[in-house]
């Protein structure tokens, strides 16, 4: 994104300035000399006047527009304002959460790439530079969390490198390594796949986000029909929204989450007139309510979710449905198993995503169902009589 021509506004001030001192001397009727051109500073007197700085063309003033009022923009969120109080953005979060992070990361500020190693000041936000920085053209490859290196071009090195999330399926397989599949192990812990994990949703199973069974073969990369093949090809870069209009070419629908890509019912309700994004939420539901009746009546140990506080699964150690507490601080669940922790790594990686439905529902209700069909063994469920479809 090119800078505005501050030049320019500075030229006119001066005019401006040096105009009133000649016209107010003049008045005085004292003398005044030309303006001494051998100084270097330009001089040059608007056209006509009263002169507005609103006048002035500014580069790209829509697109600085748009972006100020977008999530990328807003330095009072969460996700930019965390670590005020710290002084400094920690190196692990910085690459995503602050353009000075990002550029550091990359190398585009002339240091070592692929690693944080600067102090990250607080109050950055994804800048300009994040995604307009001429280096980005270098950039040609982004390695995700699961170790897979995915080529890149252009700015889809600044939307996969923060979209990816940071745990894969392969961590809770390092995790659980070795374990009884059934029995509780205090060094286990939720392992979290981050927020907003939209690029690794797209990438589905090629770039191995989730915990992917034995035995089972998962959707690869979501290609959509053309010309809709990246992230800006439905999102306007600036603003973050949704471009829908394209989408009414092939789909009669109202909304994105109404779109439905298939004449089956993933969710056993049959009902096909809704959106595919029904059947995601019906069998993400379905997953955490079985996650808990495993906590309970498998494990003996009843877990409680709280989507507002990390790390989201507490104890409830006695059943009464209040998260148990010790010196004044909610007590993080302990009580994974090898089941439990594989299963609830897919159900918070697809939630994570909102917009799963369009960005690749395929993997996304996989990831449930065969999640949803490990915990239903050891709880006598009979998947036949869920009537869910992979």
């Amino acid at each position: 994104m090119s800078q505005p021509k501050f030049s320019t506004l500075i030229q006119i001030s001066m005019a401006v300035g040096l105009a009133a001192v000649f016209l107010g001397n003049m008045s005085l009727g004292q003398e005044t000399a030309a303006p001494d051109d051998s100084a270097g500073i330009p001089f040059a007197l608007p056209p006509s006047g009263p002169f507005t700085p609103a006048e002035i063309d500014i580069d790209n003033d829509t697109a600085i527009a748009d972006w100020f009022r977008s999530a990328h923009a807003n330095a009072a969120a969460e996700a930019f304002s965390h670590w005020d109080d710290d002084g400094e953005v920690q190196a692990a979060c910085a690459t995503c959460h602050s353009g000075e992070g990002f550029r550091d990361f990359h190398g585009l500020d002339g240091s070592e790439a692929g690693v944080v190693d600067g102090t990250i000041d607080v109050g950055g936000v994804v800048d300009c530079g994040t995604c307009h920085n001429a280096g980005l053209a270098n950039v040609t490859e982004v390695t995700l969390p699961s170790g897979v290196v995915h080529p890149v071009q252009g700015v889809e090195a600044s939307c996969l490198t923060c979209h990816q999330g940071r745990s894969a399926g392969t961590d809770v397989e390092e995790a659980i390594a070795g374990l009884d599949l059934d029995t509780p192990n205090p060094e286990l812990r939720f392992i979290n796949p981050h927020y907003a994990t939209a690029a690794a949703t797209w990438l589905g199973g090629y770039g191995a986000a989730g915990y992917h069974y034995a035995g089972q073969d998962y959707f690869g990369r979501f290609f959509h029909a053309r010309p809709v093949a990246s992230c800006n090809s439905c999102h306007e870069p600036h603003t973050l929204e949704v471009e829908f209009e394209a989408c009414t070419t092939c789909h009669d629908e109202s909304e994105p989450a109404a779109i439905r890509i298939a004449r089956q019912s993933y969710d056993g309700s049959g009902d096909t007139a809704k959106g595919i994004s029904a059947d995601i939420e019906a069998n993400s539901d379905l997953l955490l309510e079985m996650i808990g009746a495993y906590a309970d009546e498998v494990i003996g140990a009843p877990v409680i979710y709280d989507a507002g506080s990390y790390p989201y699964f507490f104890a409830d150690a006695n059943g009464d449905g209040a998260i148990d507490m010790a010196d004044g601080r909610p007590v993080a669940y302990s009580s994974w198993t090898p089941r439990s922790l594989r299963a609830v790594f897919n159900w918070k990686l697809v939630t994570a995503d909102p917009g799963n439905y369009a960005h690749n529902p395929q993997y996304s209700l996989q990831l449930l169902y065969d999640a949803i069909a490990d915990v239903a063994e050891p709880l006598g469920v009979e998947m036949e009589e869920l009537d869910l479809l992979r």
